[in-house]
C-alpha cells in the first residue's frame, strides 16, 4: 500500500486519478476548497478499497496552512511515499491584460505554492531515501502565447523548478514526475469550444499512473502533444510572432 497526498483532489483530474489508486489499495490524503465535494470524492474512494482516507479542506494560497500540510499528511497516513500536485488556475488573459496585479494570484497558484509544498516534500524524501513528486504543468509552459502568457509563465516555472529537484533528487532514489496535458475537458475548460484535440479527464489520468508506474520524468498527455510542441519550438520568432493560436 502506497501512502499519497493529494493536493486539489476535486479537480476533474485529480479525482479520476484518486479512483485509480484507490483501486489499488493504497492511502490517499485529499485536500481541496470545497469541504462538500472533498467528503463526496473520499466516500467513493472507500468504496473503490483505498486502504484509508483522509480529507483536509486547504487553499494552497494560504502558506502557513501550507508550510504544515507534509507534516500532518505524514502523521495521519503513518509515512508518506509520494505528493501529487494538481491544483490550478486559468486566468482570462483579457482580464489579466487589463489589471497585471492579477499575474500574482495566477502565479502563488500554479507555480509558488507547488513549489513551496513539493520542496518540503523534497526534504523529506531525500532523508527517507524514496519517494515520488508529481505535478501537473501544461503544453502552454512550453512557449509563451499571447492568449495565455500568464498561465504559460507560471506552468515554465514549475517546469524549471522540477527539474532542478529531479537532479537533486536522482541520487536519493526520488523520482520527480511533470505531467503536460494539452485539451482537457474540465469544469475550468468549460467555455471553450472542444475539437478532436481535446481528452478526457480518465484519459490523462490513466496516462499519470502509467507514468507514475514506470518513474518516468516527463510526459505529454495524450502522446501527440510531444510532437505538436516540438514543431511550435521549432518556430522562428520572427515568425511566431505574427501566428495567432
Amino acid at each position: 500500500m502506497n501512502r499519497w497526498l493529494m493536493v486539489s483532489v476535486t479537480s476533474a483530474i485529480g479525482e479520476q486519478l484518486a479512483r485509480r489508486l484507490a483501486t489499488d489499495g493504497d492511502a490517499l490524503y485529499l485536500t481541496g476548497r470545497d469541504a462538500g465535494r472533498l467528503e463526496q470524492i473520499a466516500m467513493d474512494l472507500r468504496v473503490r478499497g483505498a486502504g484509508l482516507v483522509v480529507v483536509e479542506v486547504l487553499d494552497v494560497r494560504d502558506p502557513v496552512t501550507l508550510a504544515g500540510l507534509i507534516d500532518r499528511t505524514t502523521a495521519a497516513l503513518g509515512g508518506l511515499d509520494g505528493v501529487v500536485y494538481m491544483a490550478g488556475q486559468l486566468p482570462d488573459q483579457a482580464a489579466v491584460n487589463r489589471d497585471p496585479a492579477l499575474i500574482r494570484e495566477v502565479m502563488e497558484v500554479n507555480a509558488i505554492a507547488a513549489m513551496d509544498l513539493l520542496g518540503r516534500a523534497a526534504t523529506l524524501f531525500e532523508s527517507q531515501e524514496r519517494g515520488l513528486i508529481v505535478a501537473i504543468g501544461s503544453v502552454a509552459g512550453d512557449r509563451g502565447r499571447a492568449v495565455n502568457a500568464a498561465y504559460g509563465a507560471a506552468k515554465g516555472a514549475l517546469e524549471i523548478f522540477l527539474s532542478g529537484l529531479r537532479q537533486r533528487l536522482a541520487r536519493h532514489q526520488v523520482d520527480v514526475l511533470l505531467v503536460k496535458p494539452g485539451f482537457v475537458d474540465t469544469p475550468m475548460t468549460a467555455g471553450f469550444t472542444k475539437g478532436a484535440l481535446w481528452a478526457s479527464p480518465e484519459r490523462v489520468a490513466r496516462d499519470i499512473q502509467h507514468a507514475m508506474q514506470r518513474r518516468r520524468s516527463v510526459i505529454y498527455t495524450p502522446w501527440f502533444w510531444r510532437w505538436i510542441l516540438q514543431v511550435i519550438r521549432l518556430i522562428p520568432e520572427t515568425i511566431f510572432v505574427r501566428l495567432r493560436f
